[in-house]
């Protein structure tokens, strides 16, 4: 299935210049939907995945399903003071300044393989955040999955050494 065909294009957003890709046309589509998570599933079962984990709010709509399927847990990662528990944190930087990502404490035993989801690679900045906090907690990341990779700004060079799927490249 092309998937692409599924994708909008939505010249000039959020700012000008920027040709935004929609994932909501995909999910809208059941079909597409279902073939994007199978894409990611039978790529996660080759990585004999135990956690399924992804940043907000995006990589929740990849993850969960693909968790779900695979029938292991998700553990979200979540910008600061939205997590309950305690947990740890990583700073990483933004085109304009700095963020904070979580994901609680206990979300990860040590040795756990994690996959890393998320619906799409830019900078490979929050990817990067994420797979510290994964590291951290002593889970070894077994994959990252992505339904799009703008190839043109680079985020792979963020991953080297990790294995990386995108189902789209733009």
């Amino acid at each position: 299935m092309d998937l692409k065909k599924f994708i909008t294009v939505v010249p000039n957003y959020p700012k000008e210049g920027i040709q935004f890709k929609d994932i909501t046309t995909l999910m809208d589509n059941g079909q597409a939907y279902k073939y994007a998570t199978d894409q990611i599933v039978e790529y996660a079962n080759k990585q004999q995945i135990d956690l399924v984990v992804g940043p907000e709010a995006r990589g929740f709509i990849i993850g969960c399903p693909v968790a779900y399927a695979l029938e292991v847990g998700f553990a979200p990662v979540r910008k600061e003071g939205k997590l309950p528990r305690d947990v740890i944190r990583v700073d990483y930087g933004l085109e304009y300044g700095k963020d904070v990502l979580t994901i609680h404490k206990d979300a990860i035993k040590p040795g756990q393989r994690v996959l890393i989801t998320d619906d799409l690679l830019a900078t490979g900045g929050t990817i990067e955040a994420t797979i510290k906090l994964v590291e951290s907690l002593g889970g070894v990341v077994a994959g990252i999955a992505f339904l799009i990779e703008l190839t043109y700004l680079e985020g792979r060079s963020k991953l080297e050494g990790y294995d990386v799927l995108t189902l789209m490249k733009y």
